[in-house]
């Protein structure tokens, strides 16, 4: 895969490249073991809550890695067994994936937020025989060992080593810390990433050692062209999911390049305090975070010295005021992506040789053939809303399977062989520069007064209004009028909520949207409901508003 750095446009960016994707390839390999020859060079800098810090180089965590391949190896794990990692930021997290990864296990990837039913079905589902935890996720596992049976090994890290538990320091001290990375084809299963659909049980995207190629062109172009002399990578993306493996971690250290962990939840003063204290040059933070830093910081560079060079965000539309705001205060041009776990890293920015518009998802990164189609699969021209599409080709990007789930596999394409279509379940229309623009999801999308509605436009409306720091808008059912417009708000610290806030906010609306489009019912709440990745989730707003309606029914 090669980018050309110097092109002076979009189109002679991606006329110009070319995938080349090898026969063989392992990603423990190709983040870590081929850069752990120079001892000097630093892969992790790390921190926790408590202010403890670590500095580790690429040697450290390849050996590291190295001994955890042979301990796993003694309890019996083989290759494309999955090894359950169920850990927050921390070095061993990244230990673990480099050691899963190269010797041909399948890491599976959990975050320390799910709760024991979330764990249980997710290690019962992909069958995972090892699982490596923390203090803080030993206690939920516990609560569900006993109805996993072929979960035989518990590795515990930190406090987490306890009777019951492989102690990690102890199992990797004993172990030998040489060890020959495995033999894989690109093609071999490397992960299994759960992702929730709209409805039923959460799907295992199955990912092939090939997938971190399939995401750098969209790294290398959101973050304008990383590595450049002196980047030094931070994201609070969870490193058990896509984001934060496939957006942060793995790409950055493909390029033998520093990163940043930090344990601990996420507060917008402490992000600056982080960026200031490591000299970060490279982000990816999602609207959510970055609405919150710049409602509480408005002139970040009249407190902290910072020297940002990219921000990259996706998950949600970032909206223009925090667009503004972030080009205005932080000199930075944020650069947004589209994609999915399946398929991603498709779609988004590169400002450095194309410009941004603000509100829209972006154009088709270098090497993928990305479309609005509709459900047969016919290219849909501009202006029309149609489903997001990514073509197969040779793209390396593509998942294998879903795991144990061949329907949903089926389901997720369009057509056959090389010319199907990628199916991502969001609506969007492409203008006539080829840039996206996002209407929401298919099941988000709803119908009020004959119109078909999006949330994404209002949502942003309502949260350029200073009462609102975070909005949501689904829509309600309403035994009148059918479905109408309705949002959820959360407000800034000292607004108060109102019959004359209501009013005006939707006044607000009104003056800059269709008449159609402003909300006809306002919900003022404390926090909206998110998915660990940030992302608002609006299905359950809207399952909450339907039982309302059943309950007054029924009442």
């Amino acid at each position: 895969m090669e980018l050309n750095g110097q092109a002076k446009s979009y189109d002679e960016l991606f006329a110009t490249f070319r995938w080349n994707t090898p026969g063989r390839f392992n990603m423990g390999r190709d983040c870590c073991g081929r850069w752990a020859e120079d001892r000097s060079r630093f892969a992790l800098y790390y921190e926790d809550e408590s202010g403890h810090t670590e500095a580790w180089t690429f040697w450290d965590i390849q050996m590291q890695a190295n001994r955890l391949c042979n301990a796993l190896h003694a309890l019996g794990v083989r290759r494309g067994d999955r090894v359950g990692i169920i850990l927050p930021q921390r070095p061993e997290t990244g230990i673990a994936h480099i050691a899963a990864y190269q010797m041909g296990a399948v890491a599976l990837p959990l975050s320390h937020l799910f709760g024991p039913d979330a764990l249980e079905y997710r290690l019962e589902n992909s069958g995972a025989s090892v699982a490596i935890v923390d203090e803080t996720t030993l206690p939920k596992l516990w609560q569900v060992r006993e109805r996993l049976p072929n979960l035989r090994h518990v590795i515990g890290v930190g406090g987490a080593a306890e009777s019951g538990t492989h102690d990690w320091r102890r199992l990797l001290e004993r172990a030998s810390r040489r060890y020959t990375c495995a033999d894989t084809s690109a093609d071999d299963p490397a992960l299994i990433i759960y992702t929730s659909g709209t409805t039923g049980n959460p799907k295992g995207a199955l990912m092939a050692q090939r997938t971190l190629i399939g995401n750098l062109p969209g790294f290398v172009c959101s973050h304008d062209f990383f590595p450049r002399q002196g980047d030094m990578f931070w994201s609070p993306a969870d490193w058990a999911w896509t984001g934060g493996l496939f957006d942060a971690l793995l790409p950055t250290w493909h390029f033998g390049m520093p990163i940043l962990g930090y344990r601990g939840r996420f507060d917008p003063e402490k992000a600056f305090h982080l960026m200031e204290k490591y000299g970060v040059r490279n982000v990816f933070l999602f609207p959510t975070a970055l609405k919150m830093m710049m409602k509480a910081v408005p002139e970040p560079k009249q407190e902290y010295d910072i020297d940002l060079r990219t921000i990259m965000s996706g998950g949600e539309a970032v909206g223009e005021t925090v667009f503004e705001w972030a080009r205005e205060k932080l000199g930075v041009t944020i650069n947004e992506i589209f994609g999915q776990t399946e398929i991603n890293y498709v779609v988004g920015g590169c400002a450095a040789v194309y410009p941004p518009k603000p509100g829209a998802m972006g154009r088709p990164y270098p090497g993928h053939r990305v479309a609005v189609v509709d459900d047969s699969g016919h290219v849909l021209p501009p202006g029309e809303v149609g489903e997001v599409c990514v073509q197969r080709g040779d793209d390396p990007v593509f998942l294998l399977e879903y795991w144990k789930n061949p329907k949903a596999t089926e389901e997720k394409y369009i057509g056959e062989g090389k010319a199907a279509w990628g199916r991502t379940g969001d609506l969007a229309k492409m203008d006539e520069d080829g840039y996206l623009w996002y209407q929401g999801r298919a099941d988000d999308m709803f119908k009020s007064a004959g119109y078909r509605i999006g949330p994404s436009e209002i949502e942003n409306c309502l949260v350029k209004h200073p009462a609102v720091a975070n909005a949501a808008v689904v829509g309600a059912p309403d035994e009148a009028r059918g479905t109408i417009v309705k949002a959820f708000i959360v407000l800034q610290p000292g607004a108060q909520a109102s019959a004359e806030l209501e009013a005006d906010l939707q006044q607000h609306v009104r003056r800059y949207l269709a008449p159609y489009e402003y909300p006809k019912a306002i919900e003022f709440i404390d926090s909206l409901p998110m998915t660990t990745t940030g992302k608002v989730q609006r299905r359950v707003l809207r399952l909450r508003e339907e039982e309302r309606l059943k309950a007054r029914r029924e009442g």
